[in-house]
Order: structure tokens, then sequence, then C-alpha cells
């Protein structure tokens, strides 16, 4: 199966932003993510809350032709990848920026930085998941064995979450407030 986006190396992107062709740039991270850094210029529309004919409307109504370039990305490339496979059938031709947000600023491309020191939406899941476990055990050995399940529910779902590249603990904490 075909896909209808093309990966683009930071690199690549950066050196097309200095050329004036990147037009449209869409940060699919979570709102608070966006604040604390985002490339300059781009537009955030998390991956939780997008809505492909809407957008593709948006960005047409801004000036989004055929000869445009749309480019998506987000901390480190991967949930770009997920909103670039739903706008597929309506976007074809749209660059994933490989290494997301991460690897721009590696390659020393302009950001807007807020240091109000809001954590990534992966440290949140590290920090949730890590005292979940934690917790499960403590209990487990202090109250009753029982709470074992709990680390191994969180254990299951890390599993689940690598091997599918899609985490609902992710996508739990994306939702709460002060992601928003």
């Amino acid at each position: 199966m075909t896909s209808h986006f093309n990966l683009i190396a930071a690199s690549r992107f950066a050196a097309s932003r200095q050329q004036g062709e990147a037009q449209f740039i869409i940060d699919v991270r979570s709102p608070a993510e966006f604040r604390a850094l985002h490339v300059a210029g781009a537009r955030n529309v998390p991956l939780d809350r997008l809505e492909p004919r809407q957008l593709v409307e948006q960005l047409r109504g801004q000036g989004l032709h055929s000869g445009a370039q749309l480019y998506l990305l987000c901390q480190r490339g991967q949930r770009a990848q997920q909103a670039a496979e739903q706008l597929k059938a309506l976007l074809p031709g749209m660059q994933v920026v490989e290494g997301g947000t991460e690897a721009c600023v590696a390659c020393g491309m302009a950001v807007d930085q807020n240091a109000s020191g809001v954590i990534s939406l992966q440290r949140q899941v590290q920090i949730s998941a890590g005292s979940l476990v934690l917790l499960g055990t403590l209990l487990g050995t202090w109250l009753h064995p029982a709470w074992y399940g709990l680390a191994a529910f969180v254990g299951a779902g890390l599993t689940f979450a690598g091997l599918s590249n899609t985490c609902g603990m992710a996508l739990l904490l994306a939702r709460m407030p002060w992601n928003r």
C-alpha cells in the first residue's frame, strides 16, 4: 500500500523554509506542548481534535492549492504520520517532517518558545506509567497481591503502545485540562 504523504528530513524542511517554500505548517501536538515550543509560523491542530475535512476547507480558504507545500509535524514524527494517514485522501502529497520539532530544533530552525515549564506529553506518560507501576507493586506487597494487576495492566498497555505506535495513555492525557 502506497502512502499519500512524503517523509522529509528536518534539514530539507529547514532549507525549504529559508527559501520561502514552506507555506503551511501544522503541528499536531497538544496545545500545552505547542505553547511550550513550536516551529515559528506553525499552526496548532491537535491530533485528538483533527477534523480532516474542516482543516482542508480552512487551509484552502487561506490559499492552499495543489502546488503549495503542507508540512505536518509533532514532537518526533509519529503523531504527524497518524495525522497524515487521516488527511491522505484529501491532501495527497503533504510532507511529514521526520524527527518532528526535536529535529527542527537540532537543525537550528527558528522556534517560538515559552519557558513556562510545560511537561511534554511523552514525559507525562512516563511519569504516569511509572507511578502506576510503582503504586501497584507497593500495594501488592503491602495490602493484597491483586494490586499487582495494576502494574501488569500498565505494562500490557506500554507493550501495546510500542507494538501499535498508539498510546492510549497519551491520548487520555492529551485531553486533560492542563494540556488544553
